[in-house]
């Protein structure tokens, strides 16, 4: 018997991810398994204290 195929995680690609919105949806797809990326706009202040916690060094 064939082994069934291994499935890839689910990825996820959110724009603007350090804001409210964007960290919260980011943390709530990390729990659901998801591979999630995100972009945030250029700006003068580098602020990502929403996504900290989940940030991994990879």
């Amino acid at each position: 018997m064939a082994s069934a195929p291994q499935s890839r995680p689910k990825r996820a690609l959110i724009t603007g991810i350090t804001g409210q919105d964007g960290a919260y949806l980011a943390e709530f797809l990390l729990a659901k398994g998801y591979e999630v990326h995100g972009m945030k706009r250029r700006s003068s202040l580098f602020n990502t204290q929403r996504i900290d916690h989940l940030f991994e060094d990879t």
